[in-house]
């Protein structure tokens, strides 16, 4: 699978060019959110405001209600927790500000569990007027962070640092709030999967196909708003759901994915995820393994999906 190399921060500097309104705010961390690409071609539009993350979204607030556009960059965990209240503030008064989680989850494998963002995308789903976003690829990073940066409002957005593999097409992808993308289709069961689990999913169908096994792939990089429909086509046309996710399974995709089939079309949802547990120490594809999170574990998680349709 090919991979590009810092896809989030190249895409940063390169829409700087067409968004002249555009402001970003760093905690010292410049390295690891690619930022630096971004302050070096427009160093008067950058500010590193230091290890103050509240401090930098309450800053990036104001910046918003005076009429700019603001990206504020820092480690996921950083961002929903530290600056939690900062941030249900900018989602109160409705800012325009994009706030980037880098290394969500068990990504951040060397930096332990105080590090390791596993509930980012449950605590920003659950506020008002946050849009709230994990893309699969280099494509589907380059897509959200577009259309963030043209569209108005609170956003949420996950980022992985250094290289990100290319699944999607390019030329023909252009992402949307609310709209999924399927990826592969399929009848048997249906993979709804996100972020960093999507080339794990891809993998797994792959190895669903060897075995007979027709699974559909989505990748659903908008978590809030969610295609409601795609879920609904999935539920109706495959039976069966797994969800894929670097999360707890309580409060992300799989919890929203629940949702909608338990009001709408009953069927069995197995969400592969972190099943309720701080993270630990080690690198990322054995904490996949220790942690449920693995190509075998959604393989698994597909059968068992199988086995539970009526």
């Amino acid at each position: 699978m090919r991979e590009v190399e810092k896809p989030f921060g190249k895409a940063l500097a390169e829409l700087g060019e067409r968004h002249p309104n555009l402001v970003v705010l760093d905690a010292d961390l410049r390295r690891v959110t690619e930022t630096a690409f971004f302050r070096e071609r427009f160093p008067q539009r950058y500010f590193n405001v230091g290890v103050a993350e509240a401090n930098m979204v309450s800053i990036a607030v104001g910046l918003a209600l005076s009429g700019k556009t603001v990206v504020c960059a820092t480690f996921a965990c950083f961002a929903s927790q530290r600056a939690c209240d900062q941030a249900t503030i900018l989602a109160h008064v409705n800012a325009n500000v994009k706030l980037i989680g880098f290394e969500p989850a068990l990504v951040s494998g060397s930096n332990g569990a105080t590090h390791q963002g596993v509930f980012d995308l449950a605590v920003m789903r659950s506020m008002p007027n946050m849009s709230v976003f994990d893309p699969g690829d280099a494509t589907e990073t380059r897509g959200v962070m577009t259309y963030m940066l043209e569209h108005a409002g609170p956003a949420y957005m996950r980022a992985v640092r250094g290289k990100s593999p290319v699944i999607l097409d390019a030329d023909s992808y252009r992402f949307e709030a609310g709209k999924a993308r399927r990826v592969r289709e399929g009848d048997d069961v249906a993979i709804l999967a996100c972020g960093i689990m999507l080339p794990r999913a891809l993998a797994a169908a792959d190895e669903l196909a060897r075995e007979g096994i027709s699974a559909r792939l989505v990748s659903m990089a908008s978590i809030k708003p969610l295609d409601e429909e795609e879920v609904m086509a999935a539920a109706r046309e495959t039976g069966c759901i797994v969800t894929a996710e670097n999360h707890t399974i309580l409060g992300g995709l799989g919890s929203a994915v629940a949702e909608v089939v338990s009001e709408r079309r009953p069927v069995p949802v197995v969400r592969v995820g972190i099943a309720d547990s701080f993270g630990a120490i080690g690198p990322v594809e054995w904490l996949a393994e220790k942690y449920g999170l693995s190509t075998s574990h959604i393989v698994a998680a597909c059968r068992r999906a199988l086995r539970a349709k009526p």
